[in-house]
């Protein structure tokens, strides 16, 4: 049996080495007995599935598999899930793999019982009101370490009626139990982990430097920060090492309970990056952090001079962009969305999608729709 720590926070939350062995286990404690595990084809052709299958079949349960989940989500990824949940019997979703199908399956379990169109639980309109606690029960599984869905109360997906990726947030689709394994993270390739990886940096560094008081966010956000500053290089260069596996999954956790605060100009600008031009989340926050952390300078030198030491730079807030880009680049991702392949043509409707995203409202330095596109300019070479 796994040696593994159990916290509360307030998700339940089963982190070790070997923990996803517990999978049936946490499922038999909620009752269950027919689960639908929510996942996409990368997952399965990984193996990732088999252990997760056989825990939950060896504490009795029934096993069905939906893993049509797409890179960036869409709604028909939602409805198809729903579906496949009904199918099935089900009674418990268990969401296995990275930010997708973990938030996929928020989703999935949000629409068994709430016939609303997705639109109508949009975070940016109030939509949470119309969220009640009638969803089923559900464990989340990450295989990535960066999204931190896990223990996050929202799911993020491509609308049909806007074309937008949109949040639907409601701290009733926190999952009932999330296992960090980090042996479920050690066959990522390099690039996905430097990515995903970068996801959870971003996610800790907008935190903390947002708009409003939250100090609890703060602190786990900082601590976040050090942990990916400690073992994002040694994830991507030694992919067997548990103990650096671990410190980033602990670090996307964390991003992922801090920003509950808010995020930032960076997330407004690499949402539309996926949903328009198809680039990995992670990638998108990694290539426009370096010029959004330049733009907050004046607005919030002495967080950012603390984030700039903690990632062994001097402390100076005008040292951090620096310091950002430096670790993009010991990570081995690209330097600037034109190397990534977005077409400079692009970037006055990237503007526009990135001035309708909620999330830059909570910028410590407020930005309009021209600050956004000189944003990409500024990220565009790197």
């Amino acid at each position: 049996m796994s040696q593994f720590t159990v916290w509360s926070f307030p998700t339940r939350i089963l982190f070790g080495a070997g923990v996803v062995g517990q999978t049936g286990g946490e499922a038999r404690r909620l009752g269950a007995t027919r689960a639908l595990v929510v996942t996409d084809k990368g997952v399965v052709r990984s193996g990732l599935l088999e252990p997760v299958a056989a825990s939950l079949r060896g504490a009795g349960l029934e096993v069905a598999v939906f893993d049509d989940v797409l890179g960036n989500p869409v709604e028909k990824n939602v409805h198809d899930g729903v579906a496949a949940f009904r199918d099935a019997r089900a009674d418990l979703v268990v969401a296995l793999g990275g930010g997708s199908p973990l938030d996929v399956g928020k989703l999935v379990r949000l629409g068994v019982h709430h016939d609303r169109p997705l639109v109508d639980y949009d975070d940016a309109t109030g939509g949470d009101r119309f969220i009640t606690s009638d969803v089923p029960p559900m464990l989340a599984i990450p295989t990535t370490a960066g999204t931190g869905s896990e223990v996050g109360r929202s799911g993020v997906v491509t609308l049909d009626v806007n074309h937008r990726k949109t949040v639907i947030f409601s701290p009733r689709l926190l999952a009932n139990a999330a296992l960090l394994d980090p042996e479920m993270t050690r066959s990522m390739p390099a690039f996905l982990t430097a990515a995903t990886g970068f996801d959870a940096l971003t996610h800790c560094l907008e935190a903390y430097v947002a708009k409003g008081d939250h100090p609890m966010a703060d602190g786990i956000a900082l601590e976040g920060i050090r942990l990916a500053a400690a073992h994002l290089e040694r994830a991507v260069s030694h992919g067997d090492d548990l103990e650096a596996r671990g410190g980033m999954m602990k670090a996307a956790m964390m991003g992922a309970v801090a920003f509950q605060k808010g995020l930032g100009a960076c997330h407004s600008l690499a949402h539309p990056l996926s949903s328009e031009c198809g680039l990995h989340h992670g990638l998108a926050n990694a290539l426009c952090l370096p010029a959004v952390v330049a733009f907050n300078v004046a607005a919030a030198a002495p967080r950012l001079a603390r984030v700039a030491a903690l990632l062994g730079a001097p402390e100076d807030a005008a040292a951090c962009a620096e310091a950002v880009r430096a670790l993009r680049a010991r990570v081995g991702l690209a330097a600037g969305l034109e190397k990534a392949g977005v077409p400079a043509g692009k970037l006055d409707a990237l503007a526009d999608l990135a001035a309708q995203d909620a999330c830059h409202t909570c910028n410590p330095r407020p930005c309009s729709r021209d600050d956004l596109r000189r944003l990409y300019e500024a990220s565009f070479a790197g």
